[in-house]
This record gives C-alpha cells, sequence and structure tokens, in this order.
C-alpha cells in the first residue's frame, strides 16, 4: 500500500476536518471557513438566504442562540412569503455572522464522567443543553458538549407548563440517547414539578407514556432544580427554538398512536392526587410560591412582586399568570 504524506498530518495536537477544528478535549470551528463567509454581501433573494442558512446550520451544535438570530431569515424562505430584507434580518444577518466567530468549543464527551443536561421549555420551543465537568489545564471546568432546541407542535401548544417541561425531559433524553445510555447524568431544571414525573402516582394519559419512555434512565438520573434566573443556559435555547425539521416526529397525536390494552393498572381521576402533587411543588419554589400568593383573591401585599425573578415580574404585569383551583 502507497500513501501520500501531503494527505496525511502526524504529531499534530488539533487538524481541520469537515469544516471543524478537532483536537483531543474540543471541537470548534474552522476559522478560515468562516472567513469566506463574511466577505459576502447580506443575501439580496431566497436562494441566498437559504444558502447562507444551509452554513450557518451546520454548525448549529455550537450556536448557542442560533433558532431566535435564523427565526426571522428562516420565515423569509417559504415559499408563500414575499422576499423583503428588513431592518430586523439584516440584524439577524450580521448576528449570526458574528455567532459564527465566537463560537464556543465544545467538549469531546467523556464517558466516564457524569453529565449535567440543563433543559428549558416555554411557549415557543424546546431547548437542552448537555454539559461535563472536565479537568482543563489542570482545573475542572464545566462546559458544553452539545446544544439542541425544536419550536413547540400545534398539537403541544395547549400544554399547561408542568406537561411542556415533562415533554421537554422526554424529548431531551430521546435525542441525546446516544450520550446517555449508560451514563450517570443530573438533569436541571427551573420547574421543581418536573421531579415528581418519576414517581408520579396518579399519571394523565401524556404522563404515563413519558414515565414509561424515561425508565430505563431511572438508575442513572437524578433530576434537580434551578432558579430560573441563574438557568440560562437551556432556557434561552427554548425561548429561541429552531424550526422543526421535516424528518419523522418524536411524538405522534394521539389518534395516531396504536391503541395498547393494558391490564393491572388503576387510574385515579387526575384532578385529586396529581394536582396535590402540583400544589405542594409550589411550595418548593420560590417564585412559584410567592406567584400563588399574590394570584389569590385575598392578597393585599402587593409588594410580594417584587421578590419574584425579573421574567416572572414581567409576566405577571403583563397579566399572563392565571390561578385556578390552586394551580397557576
Amino acid at each position: 500500500m502507497k500513501i501520500s504524506l501531503k494527505n496525511y498530518n502526524f504529531g499534530f495536537e488539533e487538524l481541520k476536518a469537515l469544516g471543524h477544528v478537532v483536537s483531543g478535549l474540543s471541537l470548534g470551528i474552522d476559522k478560515n471557513k468562516v472567513a469566506a463567509l463574511l466577505l459576502k454581501p447580506i443575501p439580496h433573494n431566497k436562494k441566498e438566504t437559504m444558502s447562507f442558512l444551509g452554513f450557518s446550520s451546520y454548525y448549529r451544535q455550537q450556536l448557542k442562540d442560533f433558532a431566535i438570530l435564523a427565526k426571522s431569515l428562516y420565515r423569509i424562505c417559504d415559499q408563500q412569503t414575499v422576499f423583503e430584507m428588513t431592518q430586523e434580518r439584516i440584524k439577524a444577518y450580521e448576528k449570526i455572522n458574528k455567532a459564527l466567530t465566537e463560537a464556543p468549543l465544545l467538549l469531546m464527551p467523556d464517558w466516564n464522567i457524569p453529565f449535567k443536561l440543563y433543559i428549558d421549555a416555554c411557549g415557543d420551543g424546546l431547548g437542552a443543553a448537555l454539559h461535563q465537568v472536565q479537568i482543563i489545564d489542570e482545573k475542572p471546568t464545566e462546559g458544553p458538549v452539545c446544544y439542541i432546541s425544536r419550536k413547540i407542535k400545534s398539537t403541544e401548544a395547549r400544554y399547561g407548563t408542568s406537561q411542556m417541561e415533562c415533554l421537554c425531559l422526554v424529548w431531551a433524553l430521546e435525542k441525546l440517547h446516544y450520550y446517555l445510555d449508560g451514563s450517570v447524568f443530573e438533569v436541571i431544571t427551573d420547574w421543581n414539578a418536573v421531579k415528581s414525573l418519576l414517581n408520579m402516582k396518579t399519571p394523565n394519559r401524556h404522563m404515563l407514556r413519558w414515565q414509561i419512555a424515561i425508565q430505563e434512565y431511572r438508575g442513572n438520573m437524578t433530576i434537580a432544580h434551578k432558579a430560573g434566573n441563574i438557568h440560562k443556559n437551556a432556557d434561552g435555547l427554548s425561548r429561541w427554538a429552531l424550526a422543526n425539521t421535516p424528518e419523522k416526529p418524536s411524538y405522534l397525536p394521539l389518534e395516531a398512536e396504536p391503541q395498547i390494552l393494558i391490564e393491572g393498572i388503576n387510574i385515579t381521576d387526575i384532578k385529586t392526587e396529581f394536582f396535590e402533587e402540583v400544589r405542594e411543588s409550589y411550595k418548593q419554589d420560590k417564585d412559584c410560591h410567592i406567584l400563588t400568593s399574590l394570584l389569590d383573591e385575598d392578597c393585599k401585599d402587593t409588594s410580594l412582586v417584587n421578590a419574584m425573578d425579573e421574567a416572572w415580574m414581567n409576566y405577571y404585569s403583563e397579566g399572563r399568570f392565571h390561578f385556578c383551583d390552586g394551580i397557576i
């Protein structure tokens, strides 16, 4: 066998491959590829816009905020939309270029070290960030392994917050199965009710199906709560979610799913024990506890709102929260 030496690299600490810079510890973007993109003018039609989005989307694992930045650009690529490069879209184009030049290095996963899975959901989408704490330059350093996000589907838009957060957990576990299968990891969420998903005694149809879906991770997974004001990595991804891809959806509509008869399971009305668990979980979360007090008709101390997280304060002042039978 003969080889051409110009096609091989020996003794290098890092190599360039498929538009990336790969080392033993991390994965980064090849800046030479990005430099060529920065020289191009702003797209003048849909074809150029789609070409730009295709290039930048290739690096979406490294672009934490790619979803919100690309949202307006994806919208004008729709066949039913007239192409118009507004100031908002020009700014989005420029911010994506900047994000490409400042993208963080992704750590190479080490399956001997526990993972941290940050999840968050909102009315616009689901987001998750997979992290690890590795020894870099003789110091323990936490860094991202990958980022994922998606927009919610029309059938999911009517879910309550607790259901949405649980959906986010199930979706993230499915998407990151090849990282988490057999690994020890901690799930970190800003919604305390997610912690009750594993041990919920009276789940509804969605929750029961999701309980079954995550049973394989039960022995290796722990769930921890983290206040929303410091839960920024996954929170941003959910609010700036990528458009759904045309691949097979993670969950079929209820009417499209095969019906399975299960005998020997006692089903209790969800409006009793389940809602009691949700009400109890509010007491463990500072913002939820304050919010339940503020939404109570008998509450006269409106100064409590100042003790909440800023985002919660804004939603409360806009009247976005509703309170019924002790449930937000």
